[in-house]
Parts: C-alpha cells; structure tokens; sequence
C-alpha cells in the first residue's frame, strides 16, 4: 500500500484552487495514518452507530448507518474494524458489501460532537456483520455538529418506498434537516491508500436544504479542515449519495445521483457565512421507515451555525 502522499489529485486540486494547498499537506501528513491509534479505537468501542459510505454495482455511493449496542465495533488491532451488525431492510449497503470493496466509516458521538474518519476495504462478510482493513484514519474537527443525546430502540419493522423523485414526506424530511450525510468515491488505480470511498457529515440550521424541484436540492458549504476530501472526491468523480436522518419520526431517507460545486456568486454571495455551494440531482432515492434504530433527544446547534444566515428571498 502506497504512502507517498496523504491526498489524491482531486483533493489536492481543491485545495490549490482556495489557496489552502500547503496547509493541508503539512496538516495531512501530521493527521492522516494507516492504522488507528488507541484513542481512536476506544473511541468505535463507544458508539451506538456508525456512519458507512459504500459503491454499488453500477459505481454509485451510498451513505447508510447500522446501529447496535457500545461493543458492537471494535478492533482486534490496529489495522482492522470488526462491525457486528447488518443493514437495515432497504438500505442498498446489503448489496454492496463484497470481498475488498471500498467502504467509508465516519464514528461520530452526537452527546459530544467527537467524531474520526476512516477510509477501508472489506475484508470480512459474516452472518452478523463483517470486518474492514484500514487504507486512512484520521479525527476530524467537531463544527457544525448538532448536540443530541442518543438511546437505542426497537423501532419496528422497516418499510421502504423507492423513487426516482421526492415525495412529499421525503421533501418534508429535507427542509427540516439540520443533519446530512455525504458519500463519495475515488479509485483509479489498486494499492493507494489515498484513493477509496469516505463518507462525511454536514450540518447547519433547519432550512439550510433548499429544494429546487423534485429531484434536486441545494445547500451551503461552510469553512471546514481544508482537508476537502468530499469536495476532491466530486472534483474528479461526480457521484455521490447522501443519507438524511430524520429524529423526529426514526425515518431515513438515503439516495444516490451526482453533485456539483457551486464556487462563487449571487447565491452564495446571499447565504452568509457559506464558502461555497452544493447541488446534488438524485437518480434513485430511498425512504425508509422506521430505519432508524435509536431516538434522540436534541440539546442544542453547533456555536458554529451563529456565524451563518439562511437563503434570502429571491435565491
């Protein structure tokens, strides 16, 4: 596996095009390990879910959580997570989850907005879950996290609906959300450890979701680690798949079609605080009911959020 550089080519083009090109590097090569340290790993012990990002057959994203008891992830070393759990009924991760296919993992503790990344390949497919080796894994900063106390549940048998288009409760769903899950991938070549798939979070105030029609919405891109690993995904492959939780009722909705970068202006002159802005056409969507194996109880919106507005009439 190769370690020449942190960052593939489509992450590093990000980062020279907003000037932050030398601050990444040195910041990657600091950050961005082959294994996880002991921190990390008995940082998985914790966690009641993870966040999994992962590519079908046809080569799109998806973004997808499994849930299950603290204990449920763990690591029998450095280089290796085991995940003792299966993919609710009609989340498309129970497909794409074959012998060394890439896999995102992003463990995030909502009580307290810690959360670290990690790129990886299956390495194991078992009855009650399956194992992963690690390519990168890294921490990550905690802006834009909302604040929620977490407890699992039985939340019922799961119900799917599936479209090409968003319904009225899916779009419900999305102009509440304050809480969105980005899958994305990048692979040319075999043996790079920087290339895979990553799955990543994006928050912001209720609203930050602007539906644009039935089948494509919009949102801001706030100041993040400079890392840009979703964005360099997208720069040179724009597939992408989006998980969107809803707390209130326990419904998820997860989806896959293509983004793309919105750098500069009117629009995102108009959103204060946004850097940039994302729009994302889906191509099949999912709503699942009762997908979502735990309740939360909010306690309150990243200090981050007081710095952006929301969209001004006419944009």
């Amino acid at each position: 596996m190769t370690r020449s550089d942190p960052f593939h080519e489509g992450e590093r083009a990000v980062q020279e095009r907003v000037g932050v090109r030398s601050r990444a590097e040195v910041m990657g090569q600091r950050m961005i390990r082959t294994e996880l340290i002991d921190q990390h790993r008995a940082f998985y012990a914790e966690l009641p879910f993870l966040v999994l990002g992962s590519v079908d057959d046809r080569g799109r994203p998806w973004a997808s959580i499994v849930a299950g008891q603290p204990g449920f992830l763990s690591t029998p070393d450095a280089h290796t997570l085991d995940v003792a759990a299966i993919p609710v009924a009609g989340d498309p991760l129970a497909g794409n989850l074959r012998d060394g296919a890439d896999i995102g993992v992003l463990g995030m503790q909502l009580e307290t907005r810690r959360r670290n990344r990690m790129s990886g390949q299956i390495s194991e497919i078992r009855p009650d879950g399956f194992s992963l080796s690690v390519l990168q894994a890294f921490g990550n900063c905690p802006q834009y996290i909302q604040t929620r106390d977490v407890a699992l549940v039985d939340a019922g048998p799961p119900s799917v609906k599936t479209s090409e288009r968003f319904d009225d409760q899916t779009a419900d769903i999305l102009t509440r959300a304050d809480t969105l899950f980005i899958a994305t991938s990048y692979r040319s070549g075999e043996g790079v450890a920087n290339q895979g798939t990553d799955v990543s979070h994006r928050g912001g105030k209720p609203g930050f979701v602007k539906i644009e029609n039935d089948r494509t919405f919009i949102f801001p891109d706030f100041k993040g680690n400079n890392a840009f690993n979703t964005i360099g995904n997208l720069e040179v492959n724009p597939r992408a798949g989006f998980l969107v939780p809803d707390f209130e009722t326990q419904s998820l909705v997860t989806m896959t079609g293509a983004a793309e970068m919105i750098w500069d202006g009117p629009e995102v002159e108009a959103f204060m605080g946004a850097k940039r802005l994302m729009r994302f056409r889906a191509e099949e969507v999912h709503r699942i009911k009762n997908g979502l194996a735990f309740e939360t109880r909010f306690n309150e919106y990243a200090r981050q959020l007081e710095q952006t507005g929301g969209w001004s009439a006419g944009n």
